[in-house]
């Protein structure tokens, strides 16, 4: 890898965070919220029109959180140039398996941060500064993903930063992780009632978070938690003890769900 400086690095992620942003975010909303969608979601659910404040607020909030991460990614691949991280370009240098290994280790070590983080933001003396901006959208969109206020931002950012400096981690389980975050993000942020009818909210949905599960959150502050897996809100009580119902009611098209 060419060596470059601190600006050119966070100035080039900057716009590839912001690409990534409105291709993945828009072509998703464009999909789900425009007269495409009528062909196959499910219209025994009551559907929300987007407010397009909203949507706006997102924007401008994504578009912050955007260069906290660009400043962020221009900081490790910096620090990665001295040789400070524990990033790694051979893949045979820790083996084939380990990439698998420590891509599942990075999501399950961040759903943990993720949780206990997030749930520290909703504490009264902390969200109006931490969190505030993202619960704007009681109905988030895919516009709602990557909409952080600066300092969440900053807190979040901070997991993929340290990370690299306490695991080997090779560039391709780091762009792995950072995929897997995004679509989650976008897919996660799509209200229930713009899912397809078909949509299987079975079993799986009881461990892994879905646009279902967060939704709730977004109505219910006091509850759902979690980034990946529902695996802290159980154990913890944090998990809406009528989410169980909540997905039998899905299944059979019940407005009144959430």
């Amino acid at each position: 890898m060419r060596e470059q400086s601190f600006e050119f690095y966070s100035i080039a992620f900057l716009g590839i965070i912001l690409c990534r942003y409105f291709v993945v975010a828009g072509i998703t909303y464009w999909f789900f919220y425009s007269p495409v969608s009528q062909s196959f979601i499910n219209h025994r659910l009551r559907h929300r029109v987007p407010s397009w404040p909203a949507i706006r607020h997102d924007i401008k909030l994504s578009a912050l959180s955007a260069l906290v991460f660009a400043l962020a990614a221009g900081f490790v691949l910096s620090a990665y140039q001295d040789g400070a991280t524990h990033l790694y370009t051979d893949p045979r240098e820790y083996g084939l398996w380990y990439l698998g290994a420590s891509y599942s280790a990075v999501l399950v070590l961040q759903d943990t941060y993720f949780y206990f983080t997030h749930r520290l933001f909703h504490h009264p003396k902390l969200f109006p500064w931490l969190h505030r901006g993202h619960h704007r959208s009681r109905y988030p969109t895919p516009w709602t993903s990557f909409a952080f206020d600066p300092l969440e931002a900053a807190v979040q950012a901070l997991f993929l930063v340290g990370i690299v400096f306490v695991l080997p981690l090779h560039f391709i389980t780091v762009i792995a992780v950072l995929t897997t975050m995004t679509v989650w993000a976008v897919l996660n942020h799509l209200g229930p009632d713009r899912l397809p009818a078909l949509f299987p909210h079975h079993w799986l949905g009881e461990w892994v978070i879905g646009p279902a599960h967060h939704s709730i959150h977004h109505l219910k502050y006091a509850v759902h938690y979690g980034l990946y897996f529902t695996f802290w809100d159980r154990l913890l009580g944090t998990q809406d003890p009528n989410y169980t119902q909540n997905l039998s009611d899905f299944r059979l098209g019940r407005s009144d769900s959430v």
